[in-house]
């Protein structure tokens, strides 16, 4: 399935807030507090003519964020940017002057941060990254996942230092349970989805995912004519869309979101002319992007640069987890989560489409931009999906 935009703020210019928190110089803040932390380095950028000859595009490239920052997400650039950023700022009004990004570690800011509590609720990315951001500044940090999250993804959030609270339930009620007993404790809540009366944070959140375009943009041998990324509430694919068009203007290219069919917030919400809260009676394998209402801040964004919706299935996203594994004519192996291959598996799926194909312009001369927006986070079950270990891919 793949919806056209025709929302009435389509090609309508961005919201000034969120041209400020998504442009390039935003970006440019995003590099400078970068080169302030351990670690930093730029992800591979993967060419995949294999793929794009069989599937009759002139060439795919493949930001490939299974490394980032030792958390195997994209997640590692937004949530703990937002909470260093979110301390810097606390210790600005504390003291009555700017408090540079180079003064993060000194001792002054971590008594500062000692004092306070961030929280977030996760679907397991987010919250390694908010939790390595408190461990790295000296904040404490409770971390609220629902039923579906693994035990895996658990541990790997409290290696941080971060409390795991347990909420019956999806991730829409793990984001109820953190906003409530965060306004009951005085804790400060970092998360990636937006609602009314609180953009600043997912602003912050989103902003620090621009690097990594950054770094895409510089690494592209041309623009890109395509883009499909995944989307649960609608961060990675709405600073995406938003970066792209405000470096590209009028020449931005084709953006299509692609979600899990049992979880189609946002092309439901495309589809009805406003956010709407989609029914979670299936799960998916798509464990990232399980999420049943959109950012109110992403959805603002894509209705104005998003032009198309899409669903992929389970199996649709399982196959190119796997064709990503198992590579063949000589293209590298990717190891990309259950999210993460969701963006080739929307490209697979109108590229075997001759209508949706002509309908979007999909032609041999197509240059598509994708993101593997995670590795295997949870090794267990990337074996059971692909057939091998993470480690075991190789090429």
């Amino acid at each position: 399935m793949l919806l056209r935009n025709t929302l009435s703020d389509y090609r309508s210019p961005l919201d000034s807030s969120d041209a400020d928190a998504l442009g390039v110089e935003a970006a440019l803040a995003v590099e400078r507090f970068l080169q302030h932390r351990e670690g930093t380095a730029p992800t591979p950028m993967v060419s995949l003519p294999a793929v794009a000859r069989r599937l009759g595009v002139g060439s795919i490239y493949v930001k490939d964020e299974g490394q980032r920052l030792g958390l195997g997400s994209f997640k590692a650039l937004g949530g703990a940017y937002a909470v260093i950023q979110i301390v810097l700022e606390l210790a600005s009004q504390r003291w009555g002057r700017p408090v540079d990004i180079s003064e993060w570690r000194s001792r002054e800011v971590a008594t500062l941060a000692s004092g306070m509590t961030v929280t977030c609720a996760t679907d397991g990315n987010h919250g390694r990254s908010v939790a390595q951001g408190a461990q790295l500044v000296g904040a404490n940090c409770v971390v609220f996942v629902h039923a579906g999250v693994s035990e895996a993804r658990c541990r790997a959030i409290a290696r941080y230092g971060a409390r795991i609270e347990r909420v019956q339930g999806n991730y829409d009620d793990s984001v109820a349970s953190a906003s409530k007993i965060a306004a009951e404790r005085g804790w400060i809540v970092v998360s990636d989805t937006s609602w009314l009366g609180y953009e600043r944070i997912p602003h912050l959140v989103m902003q620090g995912y621009t690097a990594l375009l950054r770094e895409a943009l510089g690494a592209l041998p041309k623009p890109p004519t395509h883009v499909f990324i995944q989307a649960g509430v609608g961060g990675i694919a709405a600073a995406t869309a938003a970066h792209f068009s405000l470096v590209f203007g009028n020449d931005r290219p084709f953006f299509t979101v692609v979600e899990p069919a049992q979880a189609a917030c946002l092309l439901e919400s495309a589809r009805a002319g406003q956010i709407v809260q989609v029914p979670h009676d299936r799960p998916t394998v798509m464990a990232m992007l399980e999420c049943y209402e959109p950012s109110l801040v992403a959805w603002r964004i894509l209705t104005r640069v998003a032009d198309a919706f899409m669903t992929v299935e389970d199996d649709e996203a399982v196959a190119m987890m796997k064709e990503l594994a198992f590579p063949v004519d000589g293209d590298p192996a990717i190891v990309a989560g259950e999210s993460g291959a969701v963006g080739l598996a929307g490209l697979a799926k109108v590229a075997g489409e001759p209508a949706l194909r002509a309908e979007i312009g999909l032609d041999s001369n197509a240059c598509v931009f994708l993101i593997n927006t995670e590795g295997a986070t949870d090794p267990a079950l990337y074996e059971k999906l692909v057939g091998t270990r993470p480690e075991h891919v190789t090429g």
